[in-house]
């Protein structure tokens, strides 16, 4: 796994959390990607890693898919609960 080498942006709140939830399934970026395409939501590699990065923002349908495919909380990714 690849550390990250730059900090974290500001764009975002759910950047952090998108990635300890993907590393916690033991998905790679990658998988996530085609997860989120095969979904219906057209994002490409280095859009994903902006995001995750909190560099871009997150829409609402990127959001809900990410929720879906990671099998987590929409409310978690948001910071707003502990995760379960």
């Amino acid at each position: 796994m690849n550390k990250r080498k730059l900090a974290l942006g500001n764009r975002n709140i759910v950047g952090a959390r998108v990635t300890e939830a993907r590393n916690q399934i033991g998905l790679k970026q990658k998988d996530l990607l085609a997860r989120m395409q095969v979904a219906g939501v057209p994002i490409s590699l280095p859009a994903l890693s902006l995001l995750e990065g909190q560099k871009r923002p997150v829409s609402d349908i990127e959001l809900k898919a990410l929720s879906e495919i990671l099998e987590v909380d929409v409310r978690w990714l948001l910071g707003q609960i502990a995760k379960p």
